[in-house]
Formats: C-alpha cells, structure tokens, sequence
C-alpha cells in the first residue's frame, strides 16, 4: 500500500509528529502508526482530514491505493449487511415466538412491547433493503454472492431479475403461513381461545 509512506511523507514534510497529527484528525498516534505502518487503512473520514490537512487532492494522497479502498469500502458494506441481516433474524425469531406469551402474561402491555420489537424490526429490514438496492441484489442466489464478495455476470443477472417477483409472492405466503402456524401452536400450548 501506498497510503502508508504518502502520510507519513506529508506528515514530515509539515514537521508534525504522530501525535500531533492524531490530534489535528482526531485519531490516536497508534492509529496514525498502524497507517504509516499498513497494519489498516484510514477510513473515507480521515482521507478527507488528511487531504485538507496536508494541501493535497485525494488521488495524490490515495495514489495507486484507489483499489484498495473500493475493497476495504466493500468489505465493511458487507460487515454490515451482515450485522444487520443477523440481527433482523434475531428479531423475527423472538417476535416468532413471542406474540402469545407476551399477550398472554402481560396483557395491553405486551402488545405494547412486542409493537415497539415490531418497529425495530422494521427499521433493520429497510436497513437491509437499502443496502440491497444499492447494491442491486434481491434473490437469494444475489444476496449469497455478494456476502462472499463476488459478482453474478450479466446473464446469471438477467435470470435472477426474473425470479424476484415471484420470491417475494411465495415468501410473503409461506411467510405467513409459518406464522399461522407458530401462532396456532403456542395458542394451544398456552391453552387460549381461537
């Protein structure tokens, strides 16, 4: 990596220690250390810092690194797709399996508890859909390359595109008959009236 010796040459060329440079972009010295060092990559923030900090452009200062940040910038969009789909399964877990108990043991309150898990929940799955629309990924095939950090070619894309409506439709189905049914169950663990 370039990126390294581009900062510390600006670095030296303006007199700056590692530590003054961490306090002018807010980082710590070990931070910059780790940069000069390649140990990791500064993020999009501290690029920008650097750039305005030193007086140069970001090509200059990325120089021949510019690859290498399309690859870290992928990598943490697919930490957190991934944070997030665990996350969201998480939750559509617990409110599989919580409606009834919570409705039955706490009564208006539980419907106000599992209504506040409800909207969490929204909020991650459009999370998870931003980053599937940016990314232009909807069937499964998609989703599973991209976690792996691959690309489908334009044919394979082209066959995907076409499933998509019809994913949704038979998720949307088999996704509420799954809940009928875990619904029907602990109803009749739980002994209450349909």
């Amino acid at each position: 990596m370039e990126i390294g010796k581009q900062i510390k040459k600006y670095r030296t060329e303006q007199k700056l220690s590692q530590d003054e440079l961490a306090d002018k972009i807010f980082v710590t010295r070990q931070t910059i250390s780790n940069w000069e060092n390649d140990k990791n990559y500064p993020d999009i923030k501290s690029l920008v810092m650097l750039s305005s900090l030193f007086g140069v452009s970001l090509d200059v200062l990325v120089k021949g690194d510019l690859e290498k940040m399309k690859e870290e910038i992928k990598n943490e969009d697919i930490k957190e797709f991934k944070k997030a789909n665990s996350i969201m399964t998480v939750i559509m877990l617990f409110m599989l399996f919580s409606a009834v108990p919570l409705v039955r043991f706490f009564g208006w309150f539980g419907v106000f508890v599992y209504a506040v898990i409800f909207v969490i929940g929204l909020i991650y799955a459009l999370r998870i859909e931003k980053y599937k629309k940016s990314q232009d990924i909807q069937t499964y095939k998609e989703i599973s390359a991209f976690m792996e950090g691959k690309r489908l070619d334009e044919i394979e894309k082209q066959r995907e595109k076409k499933k998509r409506p019809w994913q949704k439709v038979l998720l949307f189905i088999g996704s509420g008959a799954l809940s009928a049914l875990i619904a029907y169950l602990l109803a009749v663990i739980f002994k209450l009236e349909i």
